[in-house]
């Protein structure tokens, strides 16, 4: 009997040395070790009344040996449930009805557990791991042996996630074989408490999640994402953030919005101003479509035909400047904001126009022409949006075609004239109409010299 003592314990010792890692779904092994104490009962389940005043009562018929006397491991099955094997010595100097001989005591039990943490009334509490149980056991109190029954409560208190106490205490009850007839009614209470060691789980990446439940087993990572990294801590994880090294916001798969106007960085053209989607989420303080980057009047709205500012009425005439041909002259908008031509203004012309006359046959104007046609210039100058046609006439002297060329050049010397006087030659046509359109008869030497003329006339 003491070899198959010694072997059990050997057993038990091999299994604890070569397996010291972690007892739950995680870690399925659990390795105790401490002392044991045999409570004496003079009472069985047939008298509970008395069996419990026996439990609770002081330690008089108590028996512990002062040293490790007790080891235990068990395997976490599933559901809370797991299966024990535990074996314990001690000797026996008190009995109920008074000392024993110290007595040599030995029992090995397997016993199966339920984890109280796996009721959904009570859930997981942690550090506190409370069991029941029940199995079947072999007592051998000297040469005496018998099958006990072992209904079982106990609990672990974990100081982390693999070292922690375990407290236990069991009724047994022999059943079958010679029976334990050196205590009374063949019952005792066995008390015990030893260092427990959760093992067997496997955490390949050191994250402190086990393989079993970590969805990135080879990968560092966080509890709250099932073992998974978050490496820029934005709250998404790698696998499913489109910017794993750029904290980010879920809207964006895990990209940045730096300025949060709702633009992603990676859109956005202006990633540190907060602006609109329709800016690229550029800025756009006047609201006027252009941004503020390329807005000249940031903070006054305008077109983006004119870099964002408003268009000028520079001469107040109701007339843009972007319309105006007069921008400083005030006009109305029929005119392009240019002022009209007053009656008085065309008549003046027309008094003008009559007294350029051309020396016969010649360009050249006759004596005073030019007094006459600095009048012009004067009126030209103060309808600057005006513009002119310049017809030049021959009388009937000469051939047809020389009169026709001739008032060519007679219309653009008026012109080039005019020009040199500062008027833009863009408001100034010029054409010759040579004997056409004769205002006075041909036949006397003032009619002639009448039809020799240049005429000034306002486009319309």
């Amino acid at each position: 009997m003491k070899k198959i003592k010694i072997i059990i314990l050997a057993i038990f010792t091999s299994i604890g040395v070569n397996s010291l890692n972690a007892q739950d779904a995680n870690n399925p092994w659990a390795l105790s070790f401490g002392i044991n104490t045999v409570d004496v009962s003079s009472a069985g389940l047939a008298n509970p009344i008395s069996a419990l005043k026996d439990y609770v009562a002081p330690f008089g018929d108590s028996n512990t040996l002062p040293a490790i006397s007790r080891i235990s491991v068990s395997r976490y099955i599933d559901n809370g449930f797991s299966i024990e094997l535990a074996g314990a010595l001690n000797k026996l100097s008190k009995g109920v009805n008074g000392d024993l001989d110290d007595l040599s005591f030995f029992s090995i039990d397997v016993n199966g557990k339920y984890d109280l943490n796996s009721l959904s009334f009570i859930g997981e509490t942690g550090w506190f791991d409370p069991y029941v149980g029940f199995g079947l056991g072999y007592t051998t109190i000297d040469e005496d042996g018998g099958i006990t029954l072992n209904p079982t409560l106990g609990f672990n208190t974990w100081f982390n996630k693999n070292l922690g106490l375990n407290f236990q205490s069991s009724y047994k009850s022999a059943i079958l074989g010679d029976g334990i007839s050196t205590l009374s009614n063949d019952v005792y209470f066995q008390h015990s408490i030893g260092l427990a060691i959760r093992f067997g789980g496997t955490d390949s990446d050191g994250d402190g999640v086990f393989d079993n439940k970590d969805l990135c087993p080879n990968e560092a990572g966080l509890a709250k994402f099932n073992g998974c990294p978050d490496s820029d801590n934005d709250g998404i994880v790698d696998a499913d953030d489109k910017c794993p090294n750029e904290a980010g916001i879920a809207a964006f798969g895990g990209c940045p919005d730096s300025d949060g106007d709702g633009v992603e960085n990676s859109k956005d053209k202006c990633p540190n101003a907060k602006g609109t989607a329709a800016n690229g989420g550029c800025p756009d303080a006047d609201n006027d479509g252009v941004i503020d980057s390329v807005d000249k009047c940031p903070n006054v709205a305008g077109p983006k035909a004119n870099k964002g500012c408003a268009w000028p009425d520079t001469d107040g005439d109701g007339v843009l400047d972007k319309d105006d041909k007069c921008i400083n002259q005030a006009g109305p908008a029929s005119n392009n904001g240019c002022a009209e031509l007053t009656v008085e203004a065309v008549k003046k012309l027309g008094d003008f126009a009559k007294t350029i006359n051309f020396n016969s046959g010649r360009t050249t104007f006759k004596s005073g022409v030019t007094s006459q046609l600095d009048g012009v210039v004067s009126i030209m100058k103060e309808f600057v949006g005006v513009q002119f046609n310049i017809n030049g006439y021959t009388d009937s002297s000469g051939s047809k075609t020389k009169n026709l060329e001739l008032s060519k050049l007679r219309a653009s010397a008026v012109k080039d004239y005019l020009v040199s006087k500062g008027i833009a030659a863009g408001r100034l046509t010029s054409k010759g109409y040579g004997i056409d359109n004769p205002i006075a008869s041909n036949k006397t030497a003032a009619g002639r010299a009448a039809n020799r003329r240049v005429e000034l006339v306002a486009k319309k």
